[in-house]
């Protein structure tokens, strides 16, 4: 199941939210404001981020600025403890699973939670397309394979 850590005010988030309900992908939705995220769900994050803070830390965020805080003289547990105060200084969305983590809203970087059998479906050698007479292009692709996955 995919977590989606959002913001009621994000359009961002918005965004990502109507791509996994627009491709009936499940998905639990964790409001910032409303829930605050804990030291688990913020080390699960981590583990998955290839620069750690960096990736999650909107650093032009009003909090950083109007506090003059060095997010890099801080240590992991005080960061840890100011965004669970202040988690209007995640990046949005954040996506994650077991396997793969997006923060910010991508076109391309998204369709890594297409589950793996709409991905082959949707890899196109061009013989289907020629003999439709029609270029090959993702979006036909990916319907595709809907069809088809619902069909079945």
């Amino acid at each position: 199941m995919i977590d989606i850590y959002t913001t009621p005010s994000c359009a961002s988030c918005r965004k990502a939210k109507r791509w996994l309900e627009e491709h009936e992908i499940t998905f639990q939705e964790k409001n910032l404001f409303n829930n605050k995220i804990s030291e688990v769900e913020l080390r699960k994050i981590l583990e998955k981020t290839e620069n750690g803070f960096d990736d999650i830390i909107s650093t032009r965020s009003k909090i950083i600025k109007e506090s003059n805080i060095d997010v890099n003289s801080m240590t992991v547990n005080e960061l840890i403890a100011f965004i669970k105060e202040n988690p209007s200084i995640l990046r949005r969305p954040i996506l994650i699973d077991d396997k793969r983590l997006q923060v910010g809203y991508n076109d391309e970087e998204i369709r890594s939670f297409l589950p793996r059998e709409y991905r082959e479906k949707m890899m196109c050698d061009g013989t289907l397309c020629s003999q439709l007479e029609r270029d090959c292009s993702y979006l036909d692709a990916l319907k595709e394979a809907l069809e088809i996955t619902t069909i079945k």
